[in-house]
């Protein structure tokens, strides 16, 4: 396993529950995924070294979490070396690396989206502005750890954040060039489906929370929680954007002779005129897969192995078919500047609850205690996600937050309305 988020804790969470996997570790890992790998002092985005380790370890399977690696061509790398790795080759890999390669991609296979406008330089941008009013998103065309998209409603905004971008390079170059793009109203969903070419099959949906307060209130975030399923994706929704936005994806691509293997993950807009697609990853959602593999029944390996061996046709999934939620505990000050290397307490306390599962996102392992167990302090923004099942959504919300209120670090916040929309529905 290639990352060291709270995506790649769950990743690893869930293989190592696996018959089918016999040594599983991590590179580089967190505090948490020492638990269930063996952590490797390998950066993510070191190709040669990972590629190196997979070959001295003959290592049959390598998984690849965060999109940066993706994006650099480890899957390449691996591939010409006849070794396995689940996710895409480079080029597609920039469906999430180059905002404008994906509205390209959609524009061509007729994929549902908002319509947009390109722009290499801020005085063109602005005029375009002008034309169509403050309600509109800028994003910047690169990877941005996920703070590349503003959401614009007032008259300066947009103008602000283009400067931002083009003239002032907040984002150096993954701002070389702006989208600008209509505000889609509606309710948001993630759709998450695993490719292995030709076929795909789909996981549950799930719905993320960005905004760092309650109430949707404050900057964007990588995520602050999500839930899963997402009740604004009913069957017959469900349906429609498998026939009119993944398989349209998946089969223009490959009559291209591109054949797009992983995890595609798509950032669904739901308005009143059906779904449109915000965005798309290449990898797993984070925190989405933190609410989605505990519901899984399936065999994780299986599935990874039969999407890198093109063997997903005719397969399906089986689901715990009750409701999951996971809240983010974060640093205070995320997502801008915080503080590390505070001492986590009650982690054992929240692990032990029925249906609840603490996924490390941002730690490591400190100093022993007196009985000799490892201390966890903070390492990173987003620090844990702490994850619940229950029979319907109150009750998973309700066990998580007990969960929550277990642990504690220095300077600690979390949302307190994960699930909102779904109770409301």
């Amino acid at each position: 396993m290639v990352g060291n988020g709270g995506r790649e804790h769950a990743i690893c969470w869930k293989i190592a529950q696996s018959p089918k996997c016999e040594k599983l570790y991590c590179a580089p890992g967190n505090g948490g995924i020492s638990e269930v790998a063996e952590l490797v002092d390998i950066k993510a985005d070191d190709i040669e070294g990972l590629l190196k380790f997979a070959r001295e370890k003959k290592i049959d399977l390598t998984v690849v979490g965060p999109e940066s690696p993706l994006v650099k061509g480890i899957v390449d790398r691996f591939e010409d070396e006849g070794l396995k790795a689940f996710g895409p080759r480079k080029e597609l890999a920039n469906l999430e690396g180059s905002k404008v390669f994906a509205k390209e991609v959609m524009k061509r296979c007729g994929v549902p989206t908002a319509d947009f406008r390109v722009f290499d330089n801020s005085a063109d941008a602005i005029k375009y502005i002008e034309e169509k009013g403050p309600e509109l998103v800028v994003k910047a065309d690169g990877l941005c750890a996920g703070k590349g998209v503003i959401v614009c409603r007032v008259k300066g905004e947009a103008e602000e954040a283009v400067k931002k971008i083009l003239d002032e390079k907040i984002f150096g170059d993954a701002g070389k060039r702006v989208i600008i793009e209509e505000l889609l109203s509606g309710e948001e969903a993630s759709i998450i489906v695993i490719c292995d070419g030709k076929n795909f099959v789909l996981l549950e949906s799930s719905q993320d929370h960005k905004r760092a307060y309650d109430g949707d209130k404050g900057p964007n975030t990588g995520g602050m929680g999500a839930y899963s399923p997402a009740p604004v994706i009913t069957d017959a929704l469900f349906k429609k954007i498998s026939d009119e936005i993944i398989s349209p994806i998946i089969k223009t691509l490959g009559s291209d002779g591109k054949f797009y293997k992983g995890a595609l993950y798509a950032g669904i807009m739901v308005t009143a005129s059906g779904p449109k697609v915000l965005e798309f990853n290449v990898r797993f959602g984070d925190p989405e897969t933190q609410a989605v593999l505990p519901r899984l029944k399936t065999d994780l390996v299986e599935l990874l192995v039969r999407a890198t061996s093109d063997a997903l046709e005719g397969y399906s999934l089986m689901w715990d078919r009750r409701h999951s939620v996971s809240v983010v505990l974060a640093a205070g000050g995320y997502p801008g500047d915080y503080e590390k290397g505070m001492e986590i307490s009650g982690l054992e306390e929240a692990g032990k609850m029925k249906d609840v599962t603490v996924f490390h996102a941002g730690t490591k392992l400190g100093r022993r205690s007196k009985d000799g167990r490892g201390l966890f302090i903070t390492s990173g923004g987003r620090v844990l996600n702490v994850t619940a099942l229950g029979d319907d959504i109150k009750q998973a919300i309700e066990r998580c937050y007990t969960a929550v209120q277990k642990i504690n670090f220095d300077t600690m916040h979390y949302r307190r309305d994960i699930g909102y929309r779904a109770v409301k529905r």
